[in-house]
């Protein structure tokens, strides 16, 4: 018989990625207010202003190249058209984000800011091999969190794992395992805790609410944290989201508006800057 006392054990496990004193402010698709989203000037900003978490998108174009980028087609952002699945680098690299900035590559933003955590919204399933092979070839395991709307996609993301690395890759909970929690959180059947720890999944990464609902609750963040399961809700713009989420214990908020992040982390105390690099 499988104990409450042993599920949580499987679940709870450390993972450099979520070594942060604190709540973790994430600069959503790099901070999107204000500059393009998921460029490098937005990424940089975020850097600057003392951001150490960056959240970013992933697709693969038709020859592998993985690209941060939110949408499977360059239209709504960019001053191009068409599917990044099906077009080569090359031609992606020649679509600008609101028209002035280039699509980068996840592998120069993981270059271009080693001492960031990056997490990592799989956006469609070819970009699955690609990113398995670029965060070998970067040694980028232990700062990334991977997500994605879809539970399959993290199934095959997870099944790539032992192939390159013999890390705990911080991985999130997909649509099931946060539907069985929510339902846990109201009081749902605990044998469903055995499928959240079979997942090996270290946080769950939820909207802060469902329209007028919220979705972020204290139950659905008590359950989450006996688990061992850190709690991060995007995509959290209102002050007053923000003030309730934190009062609520949260472990992390994404957010495109860093400076109104920043300002109410650091009124409350909660905000602490990347430590500097060491010099030779």
């Amino acid at each position: 018989m499988i104990t409450r006392s042993a599920i949580i054990g499987r679940v709870r496990r450390p993972y450099e990625f979520l070594d942060h004193p604190g709540p973790i402010p994430f600069a959503h698709r790099g901070g999107a207010a204000g500059l393009p989203e998921n460029s490098m000037v937005a990424f940089q900003r975020a850097v600057d202003l003392g951001y150490r978490y960056l959240e970013t998108d992933a697709h693969a174009t038709a020859d592998g190249v993985v690209v941060a980028f939110h949408d499977r087609t360059l239209d709504r952002v960019t001053d191009r058209t068409g599917a990044i699945s099906r077009l080569p680098y090359t031609e992606v690299a020649k679509a600008r984000i609101g028209g002035t900035e280039p699509v980068p590559r996840l592998e120069d933003v993981l270059g271009s800011f080693p001492d960031a955590r990056v997490n990592i919204d799989l956006k469609d399933a070819p970009v699955i091999g690609p990113l398995a092979a670029t965060l070998h070839r970067t040694n980028a395991w232990d700062r990334v969190c991977i997500t994605s709307f879809s539970t399959r996609r993290l199934a095959q993301m997870r099944a790539r794992l032992p192939l390159f690395t013999d890390h705990d890759v911080c991985m999130a909970l997909g649509p099931r395992g946060l539907m069985a929690l929510r339902a846990i959180s109201y009081g749902g059947p605990a044998a469903k805790l055995v499928r959240l720890a079979a997942t090996g999944v270290a946080c769950a990464q939820v909207p802060y609410g469902l329209g007028p609902v919220p979705f972020v609750t204290e139950s659905f963040i008590a359950q989450a944290h006996r688990l061992g399961l850190q709690v991060h809700a995007w995509t959290v713009n209102d002050p007053a989201a923000m003030e309730r989420l934190l009062d609520l214990g949260i472990d992390g908020i994404m957010t495109d508006d860093l400076l109104t992040l920043r300002r109410i982390m650091r009124s409350r105390d909660l905000w602490h800057a990347p430590r500097p690099a060491p010099t030779s």
